[in-house]
């Protein structure tokens, strides 16, 4: 007799209909998600995946908790692309491989871009998974810097632009140049490069700006 995992709730074993429901509704969720962003129409997820709203909301009480699901894995493929290159041996190949990991993980999940360029919170896995991803964004620019290889004035929240950037171009490229955000992460990378660097015209925004601007981007208050 097959045994599933337990219910978030109940902490009972599944029954075999409620397992399958359960891998519908999760991988209706990532096919939405991707496509349309975290904001997807749950009622859409439950007609996709061919069960009624109520057996969605059984399952997963919170948009959050189908979120956490949903991205687990690819958080996990994040924090650990954070973790190598934070000890890299050579800090700019580090800081690069960062950067094109986190991009190629978004490319086609626009649920993912979201996750990467909010601060709103969503669940704890999800918020410590953020909180030591951008721990560790510190300490590979400091390393980058320390080099000698990357700019001194770029700060670890200037990261936050290309994810906003990517987010966009993989949004209107993805149906017909899907590889077009290489293009345009190597001409970011040569403009992080210290060698030849000019000044920048205005200085990097604070941390609680980027705090604020994050919380819904294209919301966040001028000042």
């Amino acid at each position: 007799m097959q045994v599933s995992e337990p219910t978030k709730n109940s902490g009972r074993p599944l029954r075999r209909d409620a397992r399958r429901n359960r891998d519908a509704i999760t991988k209706a969720a990532a096919d939405s998600f991707a496509r349309q962003g975290i904001d997807a129409p749950l009622d859409g997820i439950a007609k996709a995946a061919g069960v009624a709203i109520g057996t969605l909301y059984s399952h997963f009480p919170s948009r959050a908790d189908l979120v956490e699901v949903v991205f687990a894995e690819k958080l996990d493929a994040w924090l650990a692309a954070a973790e190598q290159a934070a000890a890299a041996d050579d800090p700019w190949e580090g800081f690069a491989g960062y950067l094109e990991a986190i991009c190629e993980l978004q490319a086609d999940d626009r649920g993912l871009s979201d996750i990467a360029s909010m601060q709103t919170s969503l669940a704890d896995r999800i918020d410590t998974h953020l909180t030591q991803t951008r721990d560790l964004a510190r300490v590979i620019v400091q390393r980058a810097q320390e080099q000698g290889s990357l700019r001194a004035d770029v700060s670890p929240d200037d990261m936050v632009f290309v994810i906003w950037a990517h987010n966009r171009i993989t949004a209107a490229t993805r149906n017909v140049a899907p590889d077009a955000w290489r293009r345009h992460l190597a001409l970011m990378l040569d403009a992080f490069r210290a060698e030849r660097s000019h000044p920048l015209p205005v200085p990097p925004m604070t941390s609680d700006q980027v705090r604020r601007a994050m919380t819904r981007p294209g919301e966040g208050e001028a000042g």
